[in-house]
């Protein structure tokens, strides 16, 4: 992939490989995407600040989430139905963070299940959970995730109630495809995709077939939320959650100082400021704008981790300029999937690693923990 010099070139490869509507349910958000399209202006309005005549030889990329060493300050993020991105998708994705040295995190919502990943990597990896009503379909499924020795639990709090995506009505997209004729003739123009799907080890939704009682044959994500996920899911419930998972524990969602101040009482180690994407209350604000004001309220208590908008290295530093640890990547390494497949996701972080790391020179810092408030430019406020 030596052409590929960005993330938008992978984006343009991955709208030409994958079907419609695959692509459209990982680009989508809900409703208007107001927000959706916030998470990607209000990160381009911060700017960062340039400087010249700093030594800013032998820099390094390296730092550490939650105690852990990485190569750079950088996760994948949780992407339900990667698998329908390309053929084994999750473990292509793991397979690339691990020779990345960046950690991946398993969606409960994909293709290939906890033990498929497991038994394809040789680190351990982080296991994402949505809550539904059946409590001991979650106790069993983190005792699988227990079993995987997976090392960090990332509890989404935002996705109880589906915000609705239009296109994804409009597609009927369900896992796998229904055979209607423009599914046919959209397929037909991808057959690599097709073959890749095709030879994957699973079809449909791995870590769900077969273990929640009445719902073997639903091959709709919405159908699942609607049915199975539990609305009344609250803060108490974080205590039931941490009595049986013994690990690092991630929030991911938290976009309000008071909640994130929960966060921080609940015990768990990592919150994850996220908007979901733009894919669940439209009109909320930016993840970027969030960051601030909840990495400057519980920074000091709890790690803060970064989603919602990024595509670029300069995307990362942005965030780490505002509070946050690190970053997760979703629609980014995505794209490198329905591209090329591992390699596409090697080179999707590759490329965000290489810009990170000639931005970190141009603003005068050549190491992670150097990177703060001082590399913005200021507003007319005064405010950075």
């Amino acid at each position: 992939m030596k052409t590929v010099t960005c993330i938008e070139d992978l984006r343009a490869i991955a709208r030409r490989k994958v079907p419609k509507m695959f692509i459209d349910y990982a680009e989508a958000g809900s409703y208007a995407e107001e927000t959706l399209r916030a998470n990607r202006a209000d990160l381009a309005a911060v700017k960062l600040r340039q400087r010249v005549f700093v030594d800013v030889d032998k820099r390094s990329l390296a730092t550490t989430i939650l105690g852990e060493p990485v190569a750079m300050p950088l996760a994948l993020a949780p992407i339900g139905l990667c698998g329908m991105q390309h053929g084994d998708g999750e473990i292509l994705a793991a397979r690339a963070a691990e020779a990345m040295g960046i950690p991946f995190t398993l969606s409960t919502m994909s293709i290939c299940s906890i033990e498929d990943v497991a038994a394809a990597v040789t680190k351990p990896f982080w296991f994402q959970v949505y809550v539904i009503r059946d409590r001991g379909f979650i106790r069993e499924l983190i005792q699988r995730a227990i079993a995987a020795k997976c090392s960090a639990l990332v509890l989404t709090a935002d996705l109880q109630i589906l915000g609705q995506r239009h296109n994804d009505i409009r597609n009927g997209m369900t896992v796998p495809p229904q055979w209607k004729l423009r599914n046919i003739l959209d397929i037909a123009t991808k057959p690599n995709w097709a073959w890749s799907v095709w030879n994957g080890k699973r079809k449909t939704f791995g870590n769900l077939a077969g273990h929640v009682k009445g719902m073997e044959n639903v091959n709709s994500l919405a159908q699942w939320t609607a049915s199975q996920f539990d609305p009344s899911l609250n803060w108490k419930d974080i205590e039931w959650i941490r009595s049986i998972w013994p690990g690092k524990l991630i929030l991911k969602g938290i976009m309000d100082v008071e909640d994130a101040r929960a966060a921080v009482t609940s015990g768990a180690h990592a919150l994850v400021v996220s908007n979901h994407g733009g894919r669940q209350l439209d009109g909320a604000p930016s993840s970027i704008s969030a960051l601030p004001r909840i990495a400057d309220a519980v920074g000091s208590d709890i790690e803060v981790l970064f989603d919602g908008g990024v595509r670029s290295g300069q995307d990362v530093l942005r965030a780490l300029a505002l509070g946050a640890r690190a970053c997760m990547i979703g629609r980014s390494y995505v794209y490198g999937l329905g591209a090329g497949g591992e390699a596409g996701v090697r080179r999707a972080i590759e490329i965000i690693g290489k810009e990170l790391d000639v931005s970190m020179a141009l603003t005068g810092v050549k190491a992670i923990d150097e990177v703060g408030r001082q590399i913005l430019v200021e507003d007319r406020s005064g405010n950075r």
